[in-house]
This record gives structure tokens, sequence and C-alpha cells, in this order.
């Protein structure tokens, strides 16, 4: 079973669309969780990613999380925006060495590149993310899909 962490810097934009995004893609055996490096508890997403993803057919029920422990050892796979991201974690919680990645990274075998923030932009530029993260995360579910294939052999 693979346990998939999104991670982004307050949990109200990026994270939970992209949690929402692989949630809906619906792979069996793949949980799904998000979390913020600098989140509140309790918060919503925000209202444009609230909008975007209703606009695309996709529910979202979403609470802020403030990443910890125990969602580190949780998560088989910490999926994260940018490298400043990776790089925090990785001095908070060097136990998780090994399983965090950057988006387009673990979609596109290795490509180091960040998702673009739309925190405070416009419902275009959160269109704009929305679109950024669809195409990383149906490359993610391919690659999750084989490997529960694999396992299933």
């Amino acid at each position: 079973m693979a346990h998939v962490l999104f991670i982004c810097t307050g949990n109200t934009c990026r994270s939970p669309m992209a949690e929402a995004i692989l949630r809906h893609i619906d792979i069996p055996d793949v949980k799904v969780k998000s979390a913020g490096i600098f989140a509140s508890q309790g918060g919503p997403a925000s209202a444009y990613t609230s909008q975007v993803l209703k606009e695309e057919g996709i529910s979202i029920n979403h609470q802020s999380a403030q990443l910890n422990e125990e969602l580190i050892q949780w998560a088989t796979h910490i999926l994260v925006m940018t490298n400043g991201h990776k790089h925090a974690i990785l001095s908070h919680f060097p136990n998780a060495m090994g399983k965090v990645f950057l988006i387009k990274e673990f979609a596109y075998d290795g490509k180091q590149e960040d998702i673009i923030d739309p925190f405070g932009g416009t419902l275009q530029q959160y269109k704009e993310t929305y679109n950024e993260l669809h195409g990383s995360i149906k490359k993610i579910a391919e690659v999750l899909k084989d490997s529960n294939q694999d396992k299933q052999r």
C-alpha cells in the first residue's frame, strides 16, 4: 500500500489541490493526505483552489494540517512543490531521506522543477497551477499503478 503525502507551505493551495486530484483518480491501495510546512491547523482550502477543483468536477473536503513526525512516518512517498520544501523537510526530519521528492522529480524521472505558488494570485494563476499539477499527478498515478501491479504479481 502506498501512502502519498503532498507538501506545500500553508496547505491551502497547491498541496490540497494535488491531494484532491490524486484522490479523484482513485487508485486502489493508494492513500493520500496533504500538509504544510508552515500551516495552521484546520483551515479551509483557498477559495480559488476550491473553485478550480469544482469547475474540474473534483470534490474537496479539506482542513489544513501542519507537517509533523506522525505524517512523516505514515508516508511512503512525500511529494513536495519546491526544492525549498524538500530541504526544509530533510533538515527537520532526516528520517524522511529516500522518500521525499519534488512532484516533477517523481513524475518525470528526476526533473528538478518547482510548482509555482498561486497564493494571492488570480483565478487564472490557480488554473495554471491546477493544469501543471494535473499533468504531473497523472504521471505519478501511472507510476503508482505500475508499482501496485508489480506487487500483486
